[in-house]
């Protein structure tokens, strides 16, 4: 149900895949997005069992209302019953609280830097990528005391450059921003390869350590994939760090 990994300085990074929930065909089961048109109490009911499995209050969870931008939220407590904010990042110091971000082909980018207690979670689509939200976090975290040398940075499950098939006219445009961007399918075709967009953005901001895509979500049964399947479900990707470093 859940990937987790923690580092020697105790910042964990996890990632789910879509089984082990509630939820029902076509957001079977483990659907944590709250606005694909899936049953809302499907929905708590998943985000309760995923942050448990992880040993992490719910309640502690904190998510954005996400719009392939690169603004930036720095976060010291849960939104309570307000709107979570507009954004496709969010950063925090807080070790009480678990930053979450959701994705069904878009590149999950989860940071850390343990050593000035700095976590962050970001949401990069194509857009996103190509309005530089890698490189907005990184100078947030900053900010907050963060060594980008110091960062790692975890990228989750994301449909990847072989199958993001685009327009040519579109791949020209992405690659005009971000060159690392340009790519091509399987098949021939011209695509965008999102992931390695912000590894590249990641490295010239100055982060070292960089680990995934492990997995391509489109062509993943175990994953959520808008592209393959439209109405689906959402995959999470968590960050937090422990209290007692």
């Amino acid at each position: 149900m859940i990937g987790n990994r923690t580092s020697a300085n105790g910042a964990h990074f996890a990632f789910t895949d879509r089984w082990g929930g509630v939820s029902a065909v076509p957001y079977d089961s483990l659907n944590l997005g709250g606005a694909v048109g899936d049953d809302p109490a499907a929905v708590r009911a998943n985000r309760d069992l995923a942050a448990r499995a992880l040993g992490r209050d719910p309640g502690g969870v904190v998510w954005m209302n996400q719009v392939h931008g690169r603004e930036v939220a720095v976060v010291h407590e849960p939104w309570g019953a307000g709107p979570a904010p507009d954004v496709d990042a969010l950063v925090t110091t807080g070790t009480d609280l678990t930053l979450g971000v959701l994705t069904a082909d878009c590149v999950p980018v989860l940071l850390a830097d343990p050593v000035a207690g700095v976590v962050a979670a970001a949401h990069a689509g194509r857009p996103g990528m190509t309005a530089g939200i890698a490189t907005a976090v990184i100078e947030m975290m900053i900010t907050l005391g963060a060594d980008p040398d110091r960062t790692t940075a975890v990228l989750g499950p994301a449909v990847c450059g072989k199958c993001y098939e685009v327009p040519a006219s579109l791949r020209d445009e992405v690659a005009a921003v971000e060159a690392a961007a340009y790519a091509e399918t399987s098949w021939g075709t011209p695509a965008v390869d999102v992931a390695a967009g912000v590894r590249a953005q990641l490295t010239r901001a100055g982060v070292r350590s960089i680990e995934g895509p492990a997995a391509c979500t489109l062509e993943s049964a175990d994953h959520f994939s808008y592209r393959r399947d439209r109405v689906t479900g959402r995959l999470a990707g968590y960050v937090w760090l422990d209290g007692d470093r």
